[in-house]
């Protein structure tokens, strides 16, 4: 199924997977570009990477990762375990006829293209992170590190936002309701220019008894986001619901399990690292970043943008894009143009 944009020169497709199937939209031709979003997102997170990827000779692919968007969404929880994720984006550059890939991710994308590196590396040769660092599997169980840093659930106590999202139902009673506020609050605690000042309850605790939105900004949007793109992805969640997203939080345990043979492993593919200044996911893995040297040997470009917060290929697209087009023409350069 094609589905071209004329003014854009986006194509919508859906292929077979073992997740049924998965929506992407591609753009350009040249060596294999796979664009991996996270939570709460879809294709559309990389509207700017595409046609600036394209533009540089690369074919430039941006899935909706199984149980978002037009992908399909299986019921089990346990089909959003990581090597599921694995073996669609494998099915997929394979239904698009290509033999290997460059594949990047932000957010919970960033840890499916470590991990599709990791099983994989004789297809995806060269592997890009935003947002989120590079860890190797093992270490404690994920569940009671993140009890640890709730603290407990008491009155007055914090609960980490992993917990939460964790237990099937909660977060959707509190985000279904109202789709398109709770993801305006949730782009906008988390963006350099709306995220709360420091002092204030942090966004990503939920206290005792009460909702994450509660500490999120009220009224208004991160200047990265307008309304429209807003409208587009709430949207989608309107449309599919939120378990298909939040079960990536649920099999958190089970990829533990599932990942211990590669415990330690390092990511040796040549790599790319780029994270926000303010944003929590390198500030609170800062150790993570310090062990690049060691967990990412191949490592050849590395970028901590100031004043940049989660969002970062949507906050700071033009910086994004020369920094992905400038590494992308060391590990898969295009031919030559005639």
């Amino acid at each position: 199924m094609h589905q071209p944009e004329p003014s854009t020169g986006l194509r919508h497709r859906t292929v077979d997977a073992p997740a049924g199937r998965l929506h992407l939209v591609e753009q350009g031709a040249g060596p294999l570009v796979l664009l991996v979003h996270g939570f709460p997102e879809s294709w559309y997170s990389w509207r700017h990477q595409l046609p600036a990827l394209a533009a540089a000779g690369h074919r430039a692919v941006a899935l909706d990762v199984r149980g978002y968007g037009r992908s399909s969404r299986p019921s089990a929880t346990r089909e959003y375990r990581m090597r599921a994720l694995v073996e669609d984006n494998l099915a997929l550059v394979h239904a698009l006829g290509e033999r290997t890939a460059v594949i990047i991710g932000h957010d919970w994308g960033a840890n499916i293209a470590a991990a599709s590196a990791l099983l994989h590396p004789e297809v995806f040769h060269a592997v890009g992170l935003l947002s989120v660092p590079y860890t190797p599997p093992g270490g404690p169980r994920p569940s009671d590190v993140f009890a640890r840093m709730s603290g407990g659930q008491g009155a007055g106590e914090q609960e980490f936002y992993v917990s939460y999202f964790q237990e099937p139902g909660r977060a959707e009673a509190e985000i279904e309701p109202d789709v398109r506020g709770w993801l305006a609050g949730f782009y906008a605690a988390l963006s350099a220019d709306t995220m709360p000042a420091p002092g204030q309850p942090d966004p990503h605790f939920v206290s005792g008894g009460g909702t994450l939105r509660e500490r999120f900004p009220a009224d208004r949007l991160p200047s990265w986001l307008t309304e429209a793109d807003l409208d587009h992805y709430a949207g989608e969640f309107e449309r599919t619901g939120m378990t298909g997203a939040l079960n990536r939080y649920r099999n958190m345990d089970r990829d533990w399990e599932d990942l211990a043979d590669l415990d330690g492993s390092p990511l040796t593919q040549p790599s790319l690292f780029v994270g926000g200044a303010l944003d929590a996911s390198t500030t609170w893995m800062a150790d993570a970043i310090d062990a690049h040297p060691a967990t990412l040997p191949g490592l050849l470009s590395s970028h901590i943008l100031d004043g940049c917060g989660h969002w970062v290929q949507q906050e700071r697209p033009r910086e994004v894009n020369r920094l992905l087009t400038s590494w992308l023409a060391k590990v898969a350069p295009p031919a030559p143009r005639r």
